[in-house]
């Protein structure tokens, strides 16, 4: 942490573009410099009312200009093409910063006097400033003390991409990057010391795996596998290793190496050749064989974590369904690698949530819960405890959890290590991972207390999804904890060994929207501390892995054999049946036309009631297709969550406004994932479709879930949903800021369907192929399992731990989130009908 001064070097890229950015810029705008004066003037103009102008207006004035101007050469000209990379211009009188981002992860920030039109270059930290003049809470122009967090400064020396299209790539990079830099070092005996010491490190409940004391040296280990090659030689491929291990121990080779002659063979070549002559595609493969993953421990606290009669409860959602479905793909993957080790070892996977005393008739109240579809995979429960050391009874807030996380990360942590000992296996997890905001958050905590490799997961950075969050995050403080919950996912961020994401768009965006993650690299939050280097996309922790759908629970429509048809009376019930108060509103008066279908939680960033008013303004649409919608509560007072309550409120004053009864239903939240399964082929028997509306989606399960099943589907594109579909091949994106576009194009679908009968049955199949080539569970846990084993040894062997950087964060935590935390209110314990059990 630092003073007010310059961003480092360390954090920004290509200094080179970024002077000839602004050199480019300059240059376009002398070239006009009426008609982008008068543009600027504009501008200035517009933000005496509005400061904060976004890029649709700066698109619009600069064609208003050039029209009115008669100067159609203005809009192809360099100026204009930087501006139309502009993310968002600030304005105080005269003064305009523009914040331009000509390439994904590139920004270069820009000062312009409208008055004279001096332009000038501007540091991150000077932009920065500027805009925190915005929120009322700035520095005075005297006061320079102001707190700055630039983690760019320490990624000096670390290893770093510099492609767009490398980012997410991160593993890859690194293999590369660390094999030729080892090799190239031969202090400690260069790869080959570093690889030979990490081997030894390799245990199991205290019992050494791969190499025993007798090996000393990397030399020895050559020589000894020299002598096995030998031997390998006169034995046949399928002779169990079991049958040879004795022999192999005393050479110095304990289990790990292959169930089989033929397994063992394989792996001890790749060791031979890795020593022989290194290189990053053979270290890659080596490490993927390692046996260092046995214990995994999966945290995500919020919500009701359960298997049963938990969705559509306030935050519980597709973050459940999606471990749920990971832990049972891990653990299969798990089994297998072991079993290919030649060990007999059971894998244990802990998934680390909050216990609820208040459990609403689920089994949140329960400490241990086998988790279904699994050997030995189980749901392990910790309560929130209030400072006074008392249980907290009832279901509180994701965003509402700060006071609790610590205290709830010591618990855990004790609870983890005891339960692993008692099930003998060990004391340690060899593997943490973290889930959206405080599940990261504990999952650093952990991590940092055992030793142990983090990956994390978002889900969703809350910060990208409420527009000016960062800037206004005083006046949300009271409602969102947006001071906690930014400063965690910082600390988090930059903690982690690996973070994975389920797409591209996560990280980095597209070209014309800013990335999850990349948002987080430069932002201020006025009174509190302005960041200049967060994080960055190109660094290599982050990678891409996209996960499945269950494939036991959805599956195409058209596989008639494996239809769950005993819901069929009760899902037609449900979709077509008469009102009931507390779980539907409306009633469909045609079953003859096709169904468009939603199903998520009911808040803002879903956008249901948004889907809602589209359909009910698009008379074209409402005489084609029905509607249903499912999420959520269907009565106000049904809810504790406030956004829920609102977003409640606003459907039923859209269903009354439009008189919407007879086309539109709209259902409580369905808890049932198998029977949800079912319904997806329902929909799409009728010919129907699935909407995903959503105002941003970091990757969109149910878009998965539904194409799975062979339903056509609209889905937004804004976030992964771009990356899902194939435009016109595989289902459609749509503009959820563009509605009544939204509703056109399905109406034009729909329409095109009514005269070409094959049309449906066309994006139906390339739904289906689209999933299944790209997006199922076993690919993304081969991938996953592989990366914690490549994180770890690149952790043992390099600086990649970043010691440095983990200081700072502490300090980070010390004195800005704790603090934070502290004003944050407990609630108010509520006496409880269920006990913890």
């Amino acid at each position: 942490m630092k003073c007010y001064m310059k961003s480092s070097a360390s954090s920004r890229h290509h200094d080179a573009d970024a002077d000839d950015t602004v050199e480019a810029f300059s240059g376009g705008v002398l070239e006009f410099q009426e008609q982008y004066q008068d543009l600027f003037v504009r501008l200035s103009e517009i933000g005496q009312e509005t400061p904060l102008i976004l890029p649709h207006v700066i698109k619009t004035e600069l064609e208003n200009v050039a029209e009115e101007k008669t100067a159609p050469e203005l809009l192809r000209g360099k100026a204009y093409e930087l501006l139309l990379t502009a993310q968002e211009m600030i304005v105080r009188q005269n003064m305009v910063a523009v914040a331009l981002r000509p390439d994904i992860g590139f920004w270069k920030y820009v000062m312009v006097d409208s008055s004279s039109m001096d332009i000038k270059g501007v540091e991150t930290a000077a932009y920065l400033a500027f805009k925190e003049k915005l929120s009322g809470q700035s520095p005075s122009d005297d006061d320079k003390w102001v707190l700055e967090v630039d983690l760019g400064a320490f990624r000096r020396g670390l290893p770093h991409m510099r492609r767009t299209k490398t980012i997410g790539q991160g593993v890859d990079f690194l293999n590369r990057h660390l094999s030729s830099s080892l090799s190239r070092d031969p202090a400690n005996g260069g790869i080959n010391g570093s690889l030979f010491q990490y081997l030894k490190t390799l245990t199991y409940a205290g019992s050494p795996l791969m190499l025993n004391g007798k090996l000393k040296s990397h030399f020895e280990l050559w020589n000894a596998l020299l002598q096995v090659e030998k031997m390998f030689d006169t034995m046949d491929d399928e002779t169990p290793y079991s049958e040879i291990s004795d022999d192999l121990q005393l050479l110095g080779f304990e289990p790990g190496w292959g169930n089989t002659v033929a397994r063992a063979k394989d792996t001890m070549n790749l060791a031979l050749n890795l020593l022989e002559a290194p290189d990053s595609v053979r270290l890659f493969d080596f490490l993927s064989r390692m046996p260092n993953m046995f214990n995994v421990v999966i945290l995500s606290p919020h919500g009701f974590f359960g298997q049963k009669d938990v969705l559509g409860k306030p935050d519980t959602g597709g973050q459940i369904v999606y471990i749920l479905d990971q832990v049972r793909a891990l653990e299969k993957e798990m089994c297998t690698r072991i079993d290919q080790q030649g060990l007999e070892i059971k894998p244990q996977i802990l998934v680390v949530t909050r216990l609820i005393p208040d459990a609403k008739g689920t089994t949140c109240n329960q400490r241990l819960e086998k988790i279904n579809g699994t050997t030995n995979a189980q749901i392990l429960r910790v309560p929130f405890k209030q400072k006074n050391g008392e249980v907290l009874q009832q279901w509180v807030s994701r965003f509402e959890v700060w006071p609790y996380l610590e205290r709830f990360a010591e618990d855990a942590t004790k609870a983890v290590t005891a339960e692993l000992h008692r099930a003998g296996h060990g004391e340690n997890p060899d593997f943490i991972i973290g889930n959206y905001s405080d599940g990261n958050l504990v999952a650093s905590l952990m991590s940092h207390a055992l030793g142990v490799t983090q990956c994390n997961i978002a889900h969703a950075l809350e910060k990208t999804k409420y527009n000016d969050a960062d800037i206004n995050w005083k006046s949300m403080d009271d409602s969102y904890h947006f001071g906690c919950q930014f400063t965690a996912d910082l600390i988090a961020m930059n903690t982690a060994d690996f973070i994975i994401t389920s797409t591209y768009q996560e990280i980095a965006g597209q070209p014309g929207h800013v990335g999850q993650y990349e948002s987080h690299n430069a932002f201020t939050m006025p009174g509190l501390y302005r960041v200049t280097s967060g994080i960055d996309v190109f660094d290599p922790k982050f990678n891409i892995v996209s996960p499945g759908a269950d494939a036991e629970v959805y599956f195409p429509y058209t596989q008639e054999d494996k239809r769950l048809k005993k819901f069929h009376s009760e899902l037609k019930e449900l979709l077509y049946g008469s009102p009931e108060k507390g779980k539907s509103v409306g009633q469909l008066k045609s079953k003859d036309k096709p169904i468009i279908f939603s199903m998520a939680r009911l808040d803002r960033v879903k956008n249901l009631s948004g889907l809602a008013e589209w359909f009910a303004t698009n008379k074209r649409l409402r005489k084609l297709v029905n509607l249903v919608i499912v999420g959520g509560v269907v009565s106000p007072e049904d809810t504790t969550d406030h956004e829920e309550k609102e977003q409640c409120i606003k459907m039923h004053e859209i269903i009354n406004r439009y008189n919407l009864d007879g086309e539109f239903r709209w259902l409580v939240a369905q808890k049932d994932p198998v029977r949800n399964g079912e319904m997806y082929r329902i929909i799409a028997d009728t010919g129907g479709a699935f909407v995903q509306p959503a105002l941003y989606e970091a990757f969109g399960l149910t878009v998965v879930e539904a194409m799975t099943c062979g339903l056509v589907t609209f889905a937004t594109d804004q976030g992964g949903p771009v990356e899902i579909i194939e435009q016109n091949k595989s289902g459609f994106n749509i503009d959820p800021y563009h509605g009544e576009a939204a509703a056109e194009l399905m109406a034009d679908f729909f329409e095109k369907c009514t005269k070409e009968k094959e049309h449906w049955n066309e994006i139906s199949k390339g739904a289906i192929e689209r999933i299944s080539s790209h997006y199922t569970w076993k690919i993304y846990a081969e991938r996953l399992m592989t990366l914690s084993r490549v994180y770890s040894f690149w952790k043992y062997v390099t600086t990649l731990d970043r010691q440095e950087s983990r200081r700072y964060l502490e300090m980070l935590y010390h004195t800005k989130l704790r603090p934070l935390i502290a004003d944050v209110p407990e609630a108010v314990n509520q006496p409880s009908a269920n006990q913890s059990g």
